[in-house]
C-alpha cells in the first residue's frame, strides 16, 4: 500500500481524478443554478404574438379549440381580468401591472416551483392573456442528462488518464533502472529517447553526465596506473640495490656509486610526491594562493640564474631580451610556471644549443616567449603534453628524470590566473611556449 501511495504514476491519476471530479461538480452546481432561471424573455416574445392571435378570434368555439392546441405544445393558456382565481397565486405588485391602463407590454412573474409566467395585458375591455408553462420535468431530464455526461466523462477521462500515464512515468521508471545500474558500477548505460521535450532534456543531461562519468574513471584509472609505474620504478631500483649491498655482493669500491643511484631515485620519488601533492591542491576549489606585485623581469632573471648549473653544464647558449614589467600573482606559484617550462627546455635541448627569453607587449597584456633549438615534438604528440604523465618520448623521459607532470601543473597555475600558453614545434629545429597574461593582471 505504501508503494502504491509513493508511486508518481498513482499520485498522477489521483490529481487528475480529483481536478476531474471538482470541476465536474462546480459545473454542475453552475449549470443547477443557471436551470432556475426559465427563459421568461423569449417566451414573453410568444405570449405577445400568441396574444395578438387570441385577440383576433371572435368566435368563443375557435377560441377554445385554439387553446386546445396550444396546450400540446405546453403552453397553458388562459383569459383573465382582475377576478380571476389563477392571478391569486401570483404576486400581487405585478398583477395590478399587467392591468395598469396603457400598457402594452408583457408581464413576467416571478417563478415559482420552475413554473413559468407571463402576462399580456388585454387593452380596453379585453381580458389579459396569462400563459403557464411548468419546466419542472424539462429541468429534472437535463440535470440527469448533465449528470450522466459529468460522469461519463469522469469516467472515460479516468481510464485514459491510467493508460497515458503509463507513458508520462515510463522516462522515469527508465532513468532510475540506469541510474541503479550506474550506481553499481557500469558507466556505459546510455538512455534511448524519441522526443526533444523535457523528458528528452533530461535524458540527454543523464546521457551527458554518464559520459563524463566514464571520462573521469578512465582518466582515474589511468592516473593511478601512472603513478604506480613512476612509483614501482624507482622503489624496484632502490630494493634491488640496497638487497645487493645488504647481501654484500657489490664491491667496496662499487658500493657509493649504487648509493648514488639510490639515492637519485629517492629524489625522483620526491620529485614525482611532492607534484602529486601540488596537483592535488591546484585541483581543489580552495587552492591557497597570495597574489601580490612583483617584477615579473626580474623574476625570470632569478629563475635563470638558479638553473644556470643546469644549461651551463651543457653548454647552453642563453639570451634574455627582458621589458620591465610588473603584474598582480601569486608569485611562488610563477616560479614553479618558469622553473617548469625552463626545465624542460634545458632538458630536451642538446649540448651547445640555445635558449631564447623574450618579453613583448600588445594590446591583450605580456606575452613571455622560451624558445629553446631542442629535438622537438610532434604534431600529433602536441594536443596531449599538458595531460597527467604524458611523456612524448617515455624511454628518454625516464633516463632524464621526468614524470609527466610539470607541464600539467603549468597549466593549471596558467588557469587559476586566467593566463594562457600556447605551444609551436618543429620535429628536430626546437619547440617554443608563450605564456600570455592579460592586461588586467598588469601593474600600473
Amino acid at each position: 500500500m505504501k508503494f502504491i501511495r509513493n508511486s508518481l504514476r498513482f499520485r498522477i491519476v489521483v490529481t487528475f481524478i480529483g481536478i476531474v471530479i471538482v470541476s465536474l461538480v462546480l459545473t454542475f452546481i453552475l449549470q443547477n443554478d443557471a436551470g432556475k432561471n426559465t427563459p421568461n424573455d423569449a417566451m414573453a416574445a410568444v405570449v405577445e404574438d400568441v396574444a395578438a392571435l387570441i385577440h383576433l378570434i371572435d368566435d368563443p368555439e375557435k377560441l377554445q379549440s385554439s387553446l386546445q392546441i396550444f396546450e400540446k405544445y405546453g403552453m397553458n393558456i388562459t383569459l383573465v381580468n382582475k377576478q380571476s382565481e389563477v392571478l391569486a397565486a401570483l404576486p400581487e405588485e405585478q398583477v395590478q401591472a399587467l392591468f395598469e391602463p396603457g400598457r402594452t407590454k408583457a408581464v413576467i412573474f416571478n417563478n415559482k416551483n420552475g413554473t413559468a409566467a407571463v402576462g399580456v395585458p388585454g387593452g380596453t375591455g379585453m381580458d389579459a392573456v396569462l400563459m403557464q408553462n411548468d419546466f419542472a420535468p424539462l429541468f429534472h431530464t437535463l440535470r440527469e442528462r448533465l449528470l450522466t455526461s459529468l460522469l461519463t466523462v469522469l469516467i472515460i477521462g479516468s481510464l485514459l488518464i491510467l493508460l497515458m500515464s503509463r507513458f508520462i512515468v515510463k522516462p522515469i521508471k527508465q532513468l532510475t533502472a540506469a541510474a541503479q545500474k550506474m550506481s553499481s558500477g557500469d558507466l556505459t548505460v546510455r538512455l534511448k529517447y524519441r522526443n526533444h521535450d523535457e523528458f528528452g532534456e533530461l535524458m540527454e543531461s543523464f546521457n551527458q553526465m554518464a559520459r563524463e562519468l566514464q571520462k573521469i574513471d578512465s582518466i582515474r584509472e589511468d592516473f593511478v596506473s601512472n603513478v604506480s609505474h613512476e612509483m614501482q620504478s624507482p622503489l624496484t631500483s632502490i630494493r634491488g640495490f640496497t638487497k645487493a649491498l645488504q647481501d654484500g655482493v657489490i664491491p667496496p669500491e662499487e658500493q657509493k656509486e649504487h648509493l648514488e643511484i639510490i639515492y637519485e631515485e629517492t629524489l625522483r620519488l620526491s620529485r614525482l610526491s611532492d607534484n602529486l601533492l601540488r596537483l592535488a591542491s591546484l585541483d581543489s576549489e580552495h587552492h591557497p594562493t597570495s597574489f601580490s606585485s612583483f617584477q615579473l623581469d626580474e623574476q625570470l632573471r632569478k629563475i635563470i640564474v638558479l638553473a644556470e648549473p643546469q644549461w651551463s653544464r651543457k653548454d647552453l647558449n642563453m639570451e634574455l631580451e627582458l621589458l620591465p614589467c610588473t603584474i598582480q600573482a601569486d608569485e611562488d606559484l610563477f616560479d614553479q610556471v618558469w622553473q617548469n617550462i625552463l626545465g624542460n627546455a634545458i632538458k630536451y635541448t642538446d649540448a651547445g644549443g640555445s635558449i631564447y627569453v623574450d618579453m613583448r607587449e600588445s594590446p591583450s597584456g605580456v606575452s613571455v616567449h622560451i624558445r629553446d633549438t631542442g629535438k622537438g615534438i610532434p604534431q600529433e604528440a602536441l594536443p596531449h603534453i599538458f595531460d597527467r604523465f604524458y611523456m612524448v618520448d617515455k624511454a628518454r623521459s625516464s633516463s632524464l628524470k621526468g614524470n609527466g607532470l610539470g607541464l600539467s601543473i603549468v597549466i593549471k597555475i596558467l588557469k587559476l590566473h586566467e593566463c594562457t600558453i600556447d605551444v609551436t614545434s618543429t620535429v628536430g629545429e626546437g619547440t617554443e611556449m608563450v605564456v600570455t597574461i592579460p592586461r588586467k593582471r598588469l601593474s600600473s
